[in-house]
């Protein structure tokens, strides 16, 4: 009888160890506000454009995200090129941002434990001040990344976000010359995702970004 309590107790222990180890695959639903520091574009517009919700899908080393935005529909990241592609109402040609690089270098991090509570998750708070603003980051540990995936994706410092969490944010604050962004999770829900859903539109034209 004891040999079989040992070896429940280590089956036991290998299932906790794998189930502490699972990623979140799913999606998070996020309710964005804008304020605007260009006087010529005020707030809802700059809401309209961008929108005022974003669908966030992530499975293992991808992301995508999904606006209800005028001008921005969509990004995606596909990890193996280590790119972000744009979806702009305005073209159907897709604008990719190379994540080897980053236009907003971090100055100074600071991570605050326990600092609020986002649909009954206990967040923690990492900021990062860069030379051209600041980005603000609510979390739980809870909610897993494999941060490893991400190591590549300099631009905009998600990967230095990612080592420091690994976890999926549930709120940010971005801070830049143009605007500050503010967006909550208002839904959670994991799932199953195709890994066809990370993949681009078949026979998509695709370009480098000027933005």
């Amino acid at each position: 009888m004891k040999k079989y309590t040992v070896s429940l107790s280590l089956l036991f222990f290998f299932l906790s160890t794998l189930l502490a180890a699972q990623t979140f695959e799913g999606k998070v639903v996020y309710k964005n506000n804008y304020t605007s520091k260009i006087i010529t574009i005020p707030d809802q517009q700059l809401s309209n454009m961008l929108g005022s919700t974003t669908e966030y899908y992530i499975k293992g080393g991808n992301y995508k995200t999904v606006t209800n935005g005028t001008f921005l529909k969509w990004q995606l990241y596909v990890n193996k090129d280590n790119k972000l592609y744009n979806k702009f109402a305005i073209a159907e040609t897709l604008l990719w941002n190379d994540c080897n690089t980053n236009p907003s270098e971090v100055i100074k991090t600071e991570i605050k434990k326990e600092v609020l509570t986002i649909l009954g998750y206990l967040c923690d708070e990492v900021t990062l001040t860069c030379k051209n603003g600041s980005q603000k980051y609510y979390f739980s540990t809870k909610l897993k990344v494999n941060a490893t995936a991400f190591a590549k994706h300099n631009f905009y410092n998600l990967n230095k976000y990612m080592a420091l969490s690994h976890a999926v944010p549930l709120k940010t604050i971005i801070d830049i010359e143009q605007f500050t962004l503010e967006n909550e999770a208002i839904e959670i829900k994991e799932m199953k995702l195709d890994d066809k859903f990370f993949e681009l539109p078949p026979g998509v034209e695709t370009a480098p970004s000027p933005y």
